[in-house]
């Protein structure tokens, strides 16, 4: 997908607000999966064939890790390490989670469709992020380190 893409998906041209945008969609999808996990662990134990103590860590992490996506988002300019480490979370889970259903998991139907549904999500939550970041450092002229001159009016502006 290329940057035009993702800005289309974002509904703005503007690299924070996409950036913005892709965490908070992250936060509200991830805190949603993780509020159900932990309401309701034990009949969704069940369906996916998942230890629903398993489930109730798990909400009780992802409601976490959501709250702290969604205050990300909420910063008029997210700072980049942090953003950075969203996105090396994200891929981490959608790894783990192949690696969990191949190694350690033997779910049901709906368990083996899930897992790896909800891993695919989140690798794509990880490419937007990635791509909007990409975006807004190039905005501000940061490379690799992501600092540059910009616009602050030093020499050579």
């Amino acid at each position: 997908m290329s940057a035009t893409q993702f800005a289309a998906l974002a509904r703005t041209t503007e690299p924070q607000t996409m950036l913005r945008r892709f965490l908070a969609l992250d936060a509200a999808v991830t805190g949603v999966n993780g509020v159900a996990y932990l309401v309701a662990s034990g009949p969704l134990g069940r369906l996916l064939d998942v230890d629903s103590g398993l489930l109730l860590a798990l909400g009780l992490v992802l409601t976490v890790y959501a709250a702290g996506v969604a205050w990300l988002a909420s910063r008029r300019q997210p700072p980049v390490l942090p953003v950075r480490a969203v996105i090396e979370i994200n891929l981490a889970w959608a790894v783990l989670s192949f690696v969990a259903l191949a190694v350690w998991l033997s779910p049901s139907t709906a368990g083996a469709v899930w897992i790896p549904l909800q891993a695919l999500t989140v690798a794509g939550f990880a490419l937007a992020q990635h791509v909007a970041l990409r975006a807004v450092r190039g905005m501000r002229g940061g490379g690799a380190g992501g600092g540059g001159r910009g616009d602050r009016g030093g020499p050579g502006s």
